[in-house]
């Protein structure tokens, strides 16, 4: 039988499916302070890091979920830097933030973008943009094409490396992503 004949006999009999999955939903209210969305689609630069996006994606590896977070350069899409986590905590959008900011010549005037994630509200992270002079930027609330160039990234990242290989652990994942940032 097909799903929908399956729905309307359990309607007819008011059977309620009692086991539903439970969605991964990331959040959690204001926890800090919102951005301007500074950005507003323009996602041509004339120069490297004038503008960076970034953001957070959740897959399983060898059983276990991991979270990359990439800061990406949108003078020629470069990933700049990246972190990958077992958990999606602060630690890791911090991680990230602090490999880019290696990258980051002496007196850029630099925009980072991202989404309202409560990781890119909190204090600690807002300060140390303003420590490096890092102009913020956010998405307006539950629209992803304002961060488009991420979540493209993500669609190839998980089209062209994810679903391609299988990895046996996580250590094999870790070496071998290090190969596809760069290559990209």
């Amino acid at each position: 039988m097909s799903g929908k004949t399956v729905l309307k006999l359990m309607r007819e009999e008011q059977l309620v499916c009692q086991i539903r999955r439970k969605k991964y939903r990331s959040y959690r209210g204001e926890v800090g302070k919102v951005a301007s969305n500074l950005l507003a689609r323009n996602f041509k630069a004339l120069e490297p890091n004038q503008k960076w996006v970034t953001d957070v994606t959740e897959f399983k590896v060898a059983g276990t979920k991991q979270y990359l977070s990439p800061v990406i350069d949108l003078f020629n899409n470069e990933v700049i830097s990246y972190s990958l986590k077992s958990s999606p905590s602060l630690p890791l959008v911090n991680e990230m933030l602090q490999k880019a900011f290696l990258r980051l010549p002496t007196g850029s005037k630099t925009l980072l973008h991202s989404d309202q994630g409560w990781q890119y509200q909190h204090l600690s992270y807002r300060k140390q943009l303003e420590a490096k002079g890092i102009t913020q930027s956010m998405s307006r609330r539950g629209n992803c094409l304002d961060n488009a160039v991420a979540e493209n990234f993500f669609g190839h990242f998980k089209e062209e490396f994810l679903r391609r290989k299988t990895f046996s652990s996580v250590a094999q994942f870790r070496s071998e992503l290090e190969q596809y940032m760069t290559w990209w």
